[in-house]
């Protein structure tokens, strides 16, 4: 069986990725690793007392991509793929690429919005990011409008 690390980060363009890492898996008998990545300060914010940390925001955040991350892995099941879901908080592309290694993945499946220049300078992009330190073969969905 073919094993498929697949990030999402719920943006609006997550149901083209999903579709798209779907189809790839059946073509390759493969199941999904399906990764979310937050950071590691969403219960942090800065006031007039300087930072402070809210731990019932970050509980709040994490509960709610979990069901987002049990939704679309029911999606995935439901077309007859195998799938486990994983959400972490750190830097997204070191986790992505350790847990790529952790499961012996065959790909890693990133969608890519055709962005470049500029935006990549102030933004960044993850799949570029991805695609340039992965040891593991990364395909690259395009999700355009």
């Amino acid at each position: 069986m073919v094993n498929i690390v697949l990030p999402v980060d719920f943006g609006d363009k997550t149901e083209q990725l999903v579709e798209g890492a779907v189809k790839f898996a059946k073509q390759v008998n493969g199941r999904i690793f399906l990764i979310h990545v937050t950071p590691s300060d969403i219960g942090f914010a800065i006031g007039d007392m300087g930072f402070q940390y809210f731990p019932e925001v970050e509980e709040n955040e994490i509960r709610e991509e979990l069901v987002q991350l049990n939704k679309i892995q029911q999606r995935i099941l439901a077309h007859d793929v195998e799938c486990e879901h994983l959400l972490k908080q750190g830097i997204a592309k070191d986790i992505i690429l350790e847990h790529a290694q952790d499961k012996k993945a065959d790909f890693i499946v990133m969608g890519s919005h055709g962005r470049s220049g500029i935006y990549d300078v102030f933004v960044g992009s993850l799949t570029k990011g991805i695609t340039k330190d992965s040891k593991i073969p990364v395909l690259v969905l395009p999700i355009h409008e």
